[in-house]
């Protein structure tokens, strides 16, 4: 025997219910996110479009970032995996105050905030410190070559903006190229100048140290632009996250959410730095790494 229930089609029809129980505010969250990783996206995909176009001259990561804080020596890559292990640290940290959050613990939701928190800071501060030494450049430099037509060892070549040249030793008699050059059956990436050659091609060009938005000592400079742009624009979203983080915080020592009976804003914030989090991991991936 069948039983049918009965529905009334105004209770059906109604709405009333949030689609999988998620509120208004975690879906325009959700909305945002979304918009903004296909902003990230594009930014990645035009760096990986320019780097495979100017290959030859593109500098490597690992030969760029070789600071450390009070640590002399090439130290390649060392301070930014520390910075992105700080980054991903807070991710958790938040994590558990989300958590904290749904069991209305309102001490566990501060010490936790109060680290996502550090953690956003440090990671900020780490990349604002990366930027001055990248602007600073190295007490050595590099040489730009000028624009014109130089009679090298393996032929002509014709300059086109943006090569720039290495000195190999600190007295600056010795520049290298990124020119691949053949002699006999060895083939090296890179050529290089001395003597009356290094004379004929000093007369048309400049000294470079750091890197700006036009010159860049490690090579060609839309590799500096692509760094100001794409790590500056996650710093500042890092930075609004310790911003909304801390207005989070605040409101939590208030006892804000208490009175309300959730922690259900610890969550919303909680998945846009879980966002920059995300976002920063693919940056030190496609940036950094390959």
């Amino acid at each position: 025997m069948s039983h049918t229930e009965v529905v009334d089609s105004k209770t059906a029809w109604g709405g009333g219910t949030s689609p999988f129980g998620a509120g208004y505010g975690k879906l325009m969250m959700w909305f945002f996110l979304m918009s903004d990783a296909l902003s990230f996206t594009g930014f990645l995909a035009a760096y990986g479009f320019y780097r495979h176009n100017f290959s030859a001259i593109w500098p490597s990561a690992e030969n760029v970032f070789t600071h450390f804080p009070f640590v002399h020596g090439h130290q390649p890559l060392l301070y930014v995996a520390l910075m992105t292990f700080i980054l991903i640290m807070s991710s958790v940290t938040m994590v558990l105050a989300v958590e904290a959050g749904h069991r209305m613990d309102k001490k566990k939701v501060m010490v936790w905030m109060f680290w996502t928190i550090v953690g956003g800071l440090i990671f900020v501060g780490s990349q604002a410190w990366e930027w001055y030494h990248f602007i600073h450049g190295t007490e050595l430099g590099a040489f730009e070559l000028g624009i014109g037509t130089y009679t090298l060892p393996d032929g002509t070549i014709e300059q086109t903006q943006g090569i720039i040249g290495r000195w190999t030793d600190e007295s600056k008699t010795i520049l290298e190229l990124p020119w691949r050059q053949t002699v006999g059956d060895i083939t090296t990436p890179f050529l290089q100048l001395k003597g009356d050659e290094l004379s004929a091609v000093l007369a048309n060009g400049h000294e470079i140290h750091g890197a700006n938005l036009t010159h860049n000592e490690y090579g060609h400079p839309l590799f500096a632009d692509f760094f100001f742009f794409i790590t500056g624009f996650h710093g500042t979203h890092v930075f609004s996250g310790v911003v909304l983080n801390f207005i989070i915080f605040v409101n939590v020592i208030m006892g804000t959410y208490e009175k309300r009976g959730h922690y259900e804003m610890v969550e919303k914030v909680g998945l846009y730095w879980h966002f920059v989090d995300l976002v920063w991991v693919f940056v030190f991936t496609f940036f950094y790494l390959v």
